[in-house]
């Protein structure tokens, strides 16, 4: 563009925000919980985008953050820095209120231990009802709502049971049923089928797909079973607070599933080295890093054996 007759330098390009296209967005996120006067790091800087439609696993040993992860997400609880978005709310400036309504129509949620997402005194019918009566939804909406899905996912002849009168199985879909009474965009499942034998377990997760395939909602699941982390397109590992890595999964020509596992590199730059890695090649404190012409080399400091 010229002003009389002087050329002036185009604006410069923006670049994208971090996850402007993701419907889950979590980026340097931290939760610390304080214990008496000792503070525990539980989230430190993770990472994580999901985009909408996704099924994504999320696994890690005990204490890497998985399960708090879950919480922040499903706003059962509430990170303590950096940002972490879900379909465009933003849970570090949740009110009362927002909490309410983000937890009832945004996301559902699963917890371990199918029975315990259940109500005791209540059949399948009523527990699939509730969530849409909470949320003053018309009689004849909530109605259909309760009858498509039970019937979905296969549990239609469970309407009338309680749920001591239901498999684990039965209950575990019930609570999802549940759980995607108010369409929620996202589901998320905290180790489904922890409690479950293996054939009910791929039965629950067979639900699950139908939950993300047919009915478009997008599935974040903790898990534990590598026969389900083992299924999806994409499983994420968290370590010590933060991803590590993520594993990526594609039909090849015979549509048998090809797995390639990558290293996460977060906002910062900084990359989790797998253990074995670093047993193997002895790297400890410091490591040399050498730019080559395709690839990033990784040595041991040599000066520290002098």
């Amino acid at each position: 563009m010229s002003v009389t007759g002087l050329s002036l330098p185009d604006a410069p390009q923006r670049a994208p925000e971090f996850g402007s296209t993701a419907l889950i967005v979590c980026d340097n996120l931290v939760r610390i919980y304080q214990t008496g006067s000792i503070e525990v790091q539980a989230l430190q800087g993770l990472d994580l985008l999901v985009e909408a439609g996704e099924m994504v696993a999320v696994v890690g040993a005990s204490g890497s953050g998985k399960s708090t992860l879950l919480s922040l997400l499903a706003g059962i609880d509430a990170p303590t820095a950096g940002k972490a978005k879900v379909a465009g709310w933003d849970l570090m400036t949740l009110s009362r209120a927002q909490r309410v309504r983000y937890r009832r129509h945004t996301v559902g949620f699963v917890g371990q231990q199918a029975g315990h997402n259940l109500i005791p005194y209540l059949n399948a019918r009523q527990m699939v009802d509730l969530p849409m009566t909470l949320a003053r939804v018309p009689r004849r909406e909530r109605a259909e709502r309760v009858e498509e899905l039970l019937t979905r996912l296969g549990v239609m002849h469970c309407a009338d049971r309680r749920p001591a009168q239901m498999s684990g199985g039965e209950q575990a879909r019930v609570g999802i049923c549940a759980a995607l009474a108010n369409r929620p965009k996202v589901l998320l499942a905290d180790e489904p089928t922890g409690s479950l034998d293996t054939a009910t377990s791929a039965e629950v997760f067979a639900t699950l797909r139908t939950v993300n395939q047919d009915l478009g909602v997008t599935v974040v699941i903790v898990t534990h079973d590598p026969d389900v982390s083992g299924q999806v397109a994409r499983t994420v590992a968290i370590r010590d607070g933060r991803t590590s890595s993520e594993v990526l999964r594609r039909a090849n020509g015979d549509s048998e599933l090809v797995a390639e596992e990558f290293a996460v590199m977060d906002r910062a730059g900084r990359i989790q080295i797998p253990k074995d890695y670093r047993l193997a090649l002895d790297l400890t404190r410091r490591v040399r890093l050498a730019l080559e012409t395709d690839h990033v080399a990784v040595q041991r400091d040599t000066t520290q054996e002098s």
